[in-house]
């Protein structure tokens, strides 16, 4: 299935579904608010007896109308608007073969034997979907995309094995890690993070679903696409990741409880930026993010912020 949280412009309430198609979606009725609960609770085989049945009414020519929506009158957002955690990991070889040739630093032996990533920011403002306006903050003057992936974890685990880490992906999504280029790389010469590089209203954008692990294939074998304004800037594969989904999680869960809704990220794909392709997008851009199996994650870029309020750093 490919699940979805959304909005009907008639009523503020999250409504959970899936699509059908690229075009319609379905509203599953069920005793639960959001997607944690809906994974918490195991939900998916009523959702997919929901998903069986309406398909069998629409084949029939039955009118079903009040169940089934078109995505442009709806608003599609992240797959869990609130996720438990947020972990981005580094793990596509040819980007870190990027990053080593543009800074002269050579990448560290460490890398090669752990996983590492940083807690991102799963404030509601930051979390954003599909067709969201990307903020574009007043302190940058260098945005940034991200091609990305990632899952979700769908059931409680510790100490989890690698071997049984696939069965704790609720599923998977593409994600778009909006940075601030410019004020990132300063903040990280303080050696705690990106900080104010990532942290900002609609800079996690994740969607435009999720697809469940028996509908997303190889996972390991997937093509990834950035397009600007329709001009393919980036193209990549899944299969250069040097750790696997299972193995990140392994390590995460080491001495850690992991619960529904935790995210873990990929990172970027190679040349999926424009920090690597040395090229900027711009106010107004539209960046589609495309990935084998899931489909286009879209979102306009806004204009720069006014804000009466701005930092001024000491001197």
């Amino acid at each position: 299935m490919k699940l979805v949280s959304f909005k009907n412009p008639n009523n503020e309430d999250v409504k959970l579904g899936a699509l059908i198609s690229n075009d319609r979606i379905i509203e599953f009725t069920l005793p639960v608010s959001d997607m944690i609960q809906f994974f918490e609770q195991d939900c998916i085989q009523q959702a997919q007896t929901t998903l069986d049945t309406i398909q069998q009414q629409l084949n029939n020519g039955e009118d079903i109308s009040n169940e089934v929506f078109s995505l442009s009158d709806v608003e599609l957002l992240a797959p869990f608007p609130r996720p438990a955690s947020l972990r981005d990991f580094g793990v596509f070889k040819i980007h870190m073969d990027a990053a080593s040739r543009i800074t002269g630093k050579e990448i560290s032996p460490e890398w090669y034997k752990l996983p590492n990533y940083y807690r991102g920011s799963t404030s509601p403002a930051s979390i954003a979907g599909h067709e969201a306006v990307v903020t574009w903050p007043n302190y940058t003057e260098k945005l940034d995309f991200e091609l990305e992936w990632g899952v979700y974890i769908g059931k409680t685990g510790k100490n989890i094995p690698i071997e049984e880490a696939p069965n704790y992906i609720a599923g998977y999504t593409i994600y778009n890690d909006i940075s601030a280029r410019d004020i990132q790389f300063r903040h990280m010469t303080l050696s705690l993070g990106p900080a104010k590089g990532k942290d900002f209203d609609n800079s996690n954008i994740m969607g435009p679903c999720l697809v469940t692990p028996d509908e997303i294939g190889d996972p390991y074998n997937l093509k990834m696409t950035a397009r600007v304004n329709g001009e393919t800037w980036s193209e990549g594969n899944t299969s250069d990741m040097y750790y696997s989904f299972a193995e990140m999680i392994s390590f995460v869960s080491q001495s850690e409880t992991l619960f529904p809704g935790e995210f873990l990220g990929s990172g970027t794909v190679g040349r999926g930026c424009g920090w690597e392709l040395d090229r900027w997008i711009q106010p107004g851009d539209v960046i589609e993010l495309e990935i084998e199996n899931i489909g286009v994650l879209r979102n306009k870029i806004g204009e720069p912020e006014d804000n009466p309020a701005a930092w001024k750093e000491k001197v």
